[in-house]
C-alpha cells in the first residue's frame, strides 16, 4: 500500500527535467540510517532547523545558479517527498530497494534522456553543512580541469591510525622505473579502502597500473595519505550514462558503488581528477546522534560569526536565528545605521520573523511565523509569539510584551502599547485582534478576536469577540 502511494506521488509530479539547464544534482536520500536509531528518516534530521537533505538541495541551487535536482528517495520516501514539497526544477526518483550508491545513480538517470548534454553532480543527502561556495568552486574546478570526472576529497586532520576512510590514490610524478608521468601526474587512479591497506604485509609495496605505467606505494605511504573520498562527484553525463552499467556488484556487500566508476573511467582512457574544499567541515555527514550534534554546533557557530559584531547575542552557545532572519540582519547592516538589537540566552527567532532596529528579545523568548516588528520593540522573558502560515502578526513601534505572555495568530498591536505579564491573546483568521495605540493590557487577561481602540486600559479581563 505504501509503495502504491509513493508511486502515485511520483506519477503526479508536475515538475519536469529542464534540458536547457546544464547542471544536474543527484542527491542520494534513499537510506534510512539504522545507526541514527530513530523512526525519522535520517535525511529529515535537522541541522539549524532545516532537514539535512533540504540543506544539500539549497546549497546546490545557490552554488550552481540554474540546476536540475533529482532527489533519490527510498526508505521513508513519502516523508522526504512531503518535507521537500514542490520546488522548481526538482523531481524525485524512487529506489525501492537499496543496492548501493551506484544503483541509486542508475535509478536517477532513468529520469534523463540520452541526448542530455550537461554535467551530473552526485551528493550524499546527509552532508548538511555543504555550502554554496564549496559547490561553486567545485563546479569551477571541474570545468577548468577538462576532466571527465572529479572527486571532491577531504583532508583528514587527525592521526593516521584513526583515519578509517578510503584513501585517494593519485598518479605520482614518476613511475617505478623513474619515468616522468607528465600530464598524468595528480590524476586519480583509485580509492583504496583502509582495511585493504591494513591487510598489506609490512615491507610489502602496493603496485598499481595507470595508463600503461606501474606505480608503487608502501604501506606506510598509504596509511599516512590523508586525502579521502567525500562521496561528492562531478561527471560528464554522456560518459556517465555510457559506463554506469559497467559497475558490478562483485563485492562482499553485493552492492553497486559509484567509486567503481573511477577504475572504469581510467580503463576507458577517461580522466578523473580530485580537488578538496577550503573548509573541511563542509564534508561532514552523520550516522549517529553525536555527530549530528557536532554539525548543529558548527552551524550555530557559523551563524554567530556572521552577525556577532552587528547585533548583541548574550549566549553564543544557546540561541537560534533562522537563516532568512540572519540575511535580513546582514542587509540592514549595509545601510550603515546601527541596529541595536539584543538577543537573550535561549531565544528562538524562527522563519518569517521580520526584525527591526532597537529590538530587545530577552531570555527564552520564542518567535516564529509571520511576525512584523516595529522599531524600539521589547519582547521580555519567556514570551511566546507565533502565527500559522496564513496569518500575520504586527507589533507597532515602541511597544512592549512582558514576561510569559502568549500571543498567537492574526493580531495587530499599535504603537506605544504595553502588554503586561499573564496576558493570553489569540486572533483567528475569522476573528483577528486589533489593538490601537497607547493601550495597556495587564493582569490575568484573555483576549480572543477583539478590537480595542487607542488610549484604552484593560485589566483582569476576558474579551471574546
Amino acid at each position: 500500500m505504501e509503495n502504491k502511494k509513493i508511486l502515485e506521488m511520483l506519477n503526479n509530479q508536475k515538475e519536469e527535467f529542464n534540458y536547457t539547464i546544464k547542471e544536474t544534482a543527484i542527491i542520494l536520500a534513499a537510506g534510512h540510517g539504522k545507526r541514527i536509531k530513530s523512526h525519522t528518516s535520517k535525511m529529515l534530521h535537522k541541522i539549524w532547523e532545516k532537514p539535512t537533505v533540504e540543506r544539500v538541495a539549497d546549497a546546490c541551487k545557490k552554488g550552481m545558479n540554474d540546476v536540475n535536482s533529482i532527489i533519490v528517495v527510498g526508505i521513508k520516501a513519502e516523508d522526504v517527498m512531503e518535507s521537500i514539497g514542490k520546488c522548481k526544477n526538482t523531481i524525485f526518483a524512487y529506489q525501492e530497494v537499496q543496492h548501493g550508491t551506484g544503483h541509486a545513480v542508475q535509478v536517477a538517470i532513468e529520469k534523463i534522456e540520452n541526448d542530455y548534454d550537461g554535467t551530473v553532480y552526485i551528493l550524499p543527502g546527509d552532508m548538511g553543512l555543504i555550502d554554496a561556495d564549496t559547490l561553486f568552486n567545485f563546479k569551477d574546478n571541474f570545468i577548468k580541469s577538462s576532466a571527465d570526472m572529479m572527486v571532491l576529497t577531504g583532508l583528514y586532520e587527525g592521526s593516521p591510525e584513526n583515519n578509517s576512510y578510503g584513501r585517494i590514490v593519485r598518479v605520482k610524478n614518476e613511475d617505478v622505473e623513474g619515468n616522468n608521468s607528465g600530464e598524468d601526474a595528480g590524476k586519480v587512479i583509485e580509492i583504496i579502502e583502509y582495511k585493504d591497506i591494513l591487510s598489506l604485509k609490512e615491507g610489502e609495496s602496493y603496485l598499481t597500473t595507470f595508463n600503461g605505467k606501474k606505480y608503487s606505494f608502501s604501506k606506510k605511504e598509504l596509511l599516512e595519505n590523508n586525502e579521502f573520498n567525500s562521496g561528492v562527484y562531478a561527471v560528464n553525463y554522456r560518459k556517465l550514462k555510457k559506463h554506469l552499467s559497467e559497475i558490478n556488484s562483485d563485492n562482499a556487500q553485493g552492492e553497486i558503488y559509484v567509486t567503481d566508476l573511477i577504475g572504469i573511467f581510467n580503463n576507458n582512457g577517461l580522466t578523473v581528477r580530485a580537488v578538496h574544499p577550503h573548509e573541511q567541515h563542509v564534508l561532514m555527514g552523520f550516522n549517529n546522534k553525536s555527530v549530528l550534534l557536532e554539525m548543529e554546533n558548527i552551524a550555530r557557530k557559523q551563524t554567530y560569526e556572521l552577525i556577532k559584531d552587528i547585533i548583541e547575542i548574550e549566549s553564543p552557545e544557546d540561541f537560534f536565528i533562522h537563516e532568512d532572519v540572519v540575511n535580513d540582519i546582514l542587509e540592514l547592516d549595509k545601510t550603515g545605521i546601527p541596529l541595536d538589537i539584543k538577543i537573550g540566552k535561549g531565544t528562538y527567532i524562527g522563519k518569517g520573523v521580520k526584525i527591526n532596529r532597537n529590538l530587545s528579545v530577552m531570555k527564552n523568548a520564542y518567535l516564529k511565523g509571520n511576525i512584523v516588528l516595529g522599531e524600539n520593540v521589547s519582547i521580555w522573558e519567556n514570551v511566546h509569539l507565533s502565527t500559522f502560515d496564513s496569518q500575520i502578526m504586527k507589533i507597532g513601534d515602541n511597544s512592549e510584551i512582558l514576561w510569559g505572555d502568549i500571543v498567537k495568530g492574526n493580531i495587530t498591536i499599535g504603537k506605544n502599547t504595553r502588554i503586561e505579564s499573564s496576558v493570553n491573546m489569540t486572533g483567528s483568521d475569522e476573528y483577528p485582534i486589533v489593538i490601537g495605540d497607547n493601550v495597556t493590557i495587564k493582569g490575568t487577561s484573555y483576549l480572543f478576536g477583539s478590537r480595542i481602540d487607542s488610549d484604552v486600559f484593560v485589566e483582569h479581563s476576558i474579551l471574546i469577540k
